[in-house]
């Protein structure tokens, strides 16, 4: 907050609207530091958080197309 408001003069309210993509370029750290989601990283977040499963009453909930039995 220092760094924004009293290093760079921002009034408090335009430093609480900062993104964090704006605060790190205030900071200094660039276009270097904000890189886009790679395979790699997307891969590994899909592992750390999987989707959950719908419940059957949540709209398009219940068993999948290719879990439904045929007739």
């Amino acid at each position: 907050m220092r760094a924004g408001i009293a290093g760079r003069g921002l009034a408090p309210e335009a430093f609480w609207r900062l993104t964090p993509a704006e605060l790190m370029l205030i900071l200094g750290g660039g276009a270097a530091a904000i890189r886009p989601l790679d395979r790699p990283g997307f891969e590994a977040l899909r592992a750390r958080f999987p989707d959950a499963e719908a419940p059957p009453s949540a709209p398009g909930g219940g068993p999948q197309p290719e879990e439904r039995k045929r007739t």
